[in-house]
């Protein structure tokens, strides 16, 4: 799927580095704000054990996961939405991605500049929330202007979304962000199409320092994100993005090594991923035989029908049916023959609602 999570946060909290030990890149990770000025994109394998046991009954030459899309985006600071340190840009990148990842600085090292002046997470998050939310004010504001003129002419439609666009900018402007205005189906489709940064999804990472990492107990900064997190109803994680970045560049003897010795059971950077995975609301479904076992993302809800169209266009537009195989009772009889004989394969039409580790064959005519 084309779906992008954005990496955003104040400058030098540690989003290049969290983004290089992603991707392995190596995006400059400097002491100074607007390091990133241009959105450097990653696409990262999702690691799921389900896969490797799927390529192994199928005796599959090769397996490819599914993946998601990372977009290391630049610092904001306070009056981005007024245009402060080329603010109008990057929130406009920001409107191109589908979830935000909100780094928040939780480690103290005098060596690194915060712009603030001062480690306070909440003030932190809060502060970028803020400037979201004012240029989404910007932005209701222009659209009621719009309408309002063309309700004055008699259009039934934009007097209609000129009600429901005064009620949210009046939920906004008491602090809330427009995720979390109650609205029907069709009242969400006019809010989508403003494509609102306080619409997105929102999981805060705390970067905290090795230090921090190795005794939790050192510093509370995590639990007030935490606490923060929880009360505006997202996701929080904790990571040390620097400790992350070095495992990335080990080979695989050394990282496990390593990861022993900090007692990593799964690393940072897999949590995230999954983090994101669940973020942008995707699951997994699998297609195998023997020459490749592979992960394919779809939105939840999605159909069959969508799901075909995401391996190729040809499955989509001469779809049958879809013989699909739960991943539990594949891997408890141990084959597809087994489950056939069983009366577990499923024949399915377009609109079977996916389920997150079905297996699935289609059957299409060209």
């Amino acid at each position: 799927m084309a779906l992008r999570c954005g990496i955003v946060g104040l400058p030098n909290v540690g989003k290049s580095t969290i983004f290089n030990a992603l991707t392995t890149s190596s995006v400059p990770a400097e002491n100074y704000p607007f390091c990133t000025i241009d959105p450097h994109i990653g696409v990262v394998p999702l690691p799921d054990p389900r896969l490797v046991k799927i390529a192994r009954i199928h005796n599959s030459a090769k397996t490819t996961p599914a993946t998601v899309e990372f977009t290391d985006i630049a610092g904001l600071v306070r009056g981005a939405s007024k245009g402060e340190g080329l603010g109008n840009q990057f929130l406009g990148q920001i409107r191109s991605v589908s979830a935000i990842i909100h780094v928040v600085r939780c480690f103290d090292d005098d060596n690194v500049i915060h712009v603030e002046g001062s480690i306070d997470p909440v003030r932190d998050a809060e502060l970028i929330e803020t400037e979201l939310l004012l240029a989404d004010l910007e932005t209701i504001g222009k659209r009621i202007e719009k309408n309002a003129k063309a309700a004055k002419v008699g259009d039934k439609t934009a007097k209609s979304e000129l009600v429901l666009l005064e009620r949210l900018q009046e939920h906004c402007n008491a602090g809330n962000s427009a995720r979390t205005l109650q609205v029907t189906n069709d009242e969400a489709v006019v809010i989508h199409s403003l494509f609102l940064l306080t619409c997105k999804p929102i999981l805060y990472v705390a970067n905290v320092g090795e230090a921090e990492f190795a005794d939790p107990g050192r510093s509370n900064l995590p639990q007030q994100l935490f606490d923060f997190a929880e009360k505006e109803g997202n996701a929080a994680i904790r990571l040390c993005g620097q400790l992350e970045e070095e495992l990335a560049l080990l080979d695989e003897d050394e990282h496990t090594l390593f990861a022993t010795e900090y007692g990593l059971a799964e690393s940072g950077l897999d949590k995230l991923v999954h983090a994101a995975f669940k973020l942008l609301g995707l699951l997994t479904f699998f297609t195998a035989n023997q020459n490749e076992a592979h992960a394919w993302n779809i939105p939840q809800a999605a159909t069959a029908y969508d799901a075909a169209g995401e391996i190729h266009t040809d499955f989509q537009k001469g779809f049958i049916k879809a013989e699909v195989f739960k991943y539990a009772d594949l891997t408890r009889l141990g084959s597809e023959k087994a489950l056939r004989e069983a009366g577990l394969a499923l024949l399915e039409g377009k609109d079977y609602l996916v389920e997150d580790g079905d297996c699935i064959l289609f059957k299409f005519s060209v």
